[in-house]
């Protein structure tokens, strides 16, 4: 139960280069060749990073979700609608996500295994935690997204793609700013 315990206050599942070696490139779809400017190469490894960064981004949905479900006390008004208006926007953050990879050419992961696999956030606690631990929990798995978004940047400016680019400028925006925001409760 220790194990159990100390790996649900950690929201670094595996070492990003630990993460890295295991994780398969995307499938490439099935069809006409793409000729877009950006070399079969650089859109499998853009689509394998895309596909981590869609893994982390339901990781920390369903989180969010579950802990919006579950928080008590005397921020329950408070956390509730805010948790509310995170999970709605990481939601809809998916979609545009996993198109992309489309885009590419390559097959979206979309199955619980996948994203498990995937991501580089823990899963939820089993039993929900206090509302502090809650807000703690979403800014470690916001900033954890960010990562993953910022450290796509090097192969989407190295192939000029310049729509993963502004994708992952969009991502890194509402997650830096709902680290922050959720910092901000944490304050005495």
């Amino acid at each position: 139960m220790a194990k159990n315990a100390s790996k649900d206050k950690s929201v670094a599942k595996k070492p990003e280069a630990e993460a890295a070696a295991v994780v398969p490139a995307p499938a490439p779809a099935r069809g006409m060749a793409i000729h877009i400017g950006i070399s079969d190469k650089d859109r499998a490894a853009i689509a394998k990073g895309l596909s981590a960064l869609l893994a982390d981004t339901y990781t920390l949905y369903l989180t969010t979700h579950n802990f919006h479900w579950n928080v008590t006390g005397p921020m329950f008004n408070t956390l509730h609608t805010m948790f509310m208006g995170q999970y709605t926007e990481l939601w809809n953050a998916v979609d545009p996500i996993a198109e992309r990879i489309r885009a590419l050419g390559h097959f979206a992961p979309g199955s619980y295994a996948d994203f498990g696999k995937l991501t580089s956030l823990a899963d939820v606690p089993h039993e929900p935690p206090k509302a502090l631990e809650m807000v703690r929990i979403l800014v470690a798995g916001h900033e954890a997204v960010a990562r993953t978004a910022r450290s796509l940047f090097p192969l989407a400016d190295k192939a000029s793609d310049e729509p993963t680019a502004d994708l992952l400028t969009q991502r890194l925006t509402v997650h830096e700013q709902a680290a922050w925001m959720l910092r901000a409760l944490l304050e005495d």
